[in-house]
């Protein structure tokens, strides 16, 4: 799977994107793991408040299923202007 991160999400973890083989089902279990990782995934998700996710491109909830995506990207909130 495709995990890509955007803004102060990717400086926080240090890279833009990876590729992850997970046992998780949901996104907060994804979450879960990478936090586990290292301390930079644990300040990257200390707040999922705010934080967004989406799911193959489409804006998802963090208690959605993971089966069959392929590509997960966390992001923060955006706002207009």
């Amino acid at each position: 799977m495709q995990i890509l991160y955007f803004a102060w999400v990717r400086e926080r973890i240090g890279e833009a994107r990876e590729t992850v083989e997970t046992e998780a089902t949901t996104v907060t279990e994804l979450i879960e793991e990478l936090r586990a990782r290292d301390p930079r995934y644990a300040a990257a998700f200390a707040d999922l408040s705010a934080l967004r996710v989406a799911l193959d491109q489409d804006l998802s909830d963090f208690d959605a299923p993971l089966d069959g995506v392929r590509e997960v990207a966390f992001f923060p909130p955006m706002t207009g202007g």
